[in-house]
């Protein structure tokens, strides 16, 4: 397995407990890296996750599969919420998956 075939998580760690970004990669229990800036925190958690996986293949001999995501899930919303939203997709010129897709990673970008 590689880095990239696993999801990260990348959070502002507070001033109080030295600034910078927290990555973590949620399907590898303790493998965690830290950095003042994402670029060089993601830097980090690719070195510590060349440590934690030949670790793991020394104490267990493999590792966990990384999760697998669809991409694919179902939300029920109200009525009125589907048609403003299918008018506004439409007025942009783009599919109603696009334009929710973009509204949802733009609410994660700002939580």
């Amino acid at each position: 397995m590689r880095f990239e075939d696993y999801a990260i998580n990348i959070a502002p760690l507070p001033a109080e407990e030295g600034g910078g970004y927290l990555v973590t990669l949620p399907d590898l229990p303790g493998c965690v890296a830290d950095g003042e800036t994402i670029e060089e925190a993601v830097a980090e958690a690719r070195d510590a996750f060349d440590a934690w996986t030949m670790a793991e293949m020394e104490d267990k001999g493999d590792l966990p599969a990384p999760k697998i995501y669809s991409g694919q899930f179902v939300q029920r919303i109200p009525k009125t919420l589907h048609m403003r939203l299918a008018k506004r997709a439409a007025s942009e010129g783009v599919s109603l998956n696009q334009l929710a897709a973009t509204l949802l990673a733009r609410g994660l970008a700002e939580h």
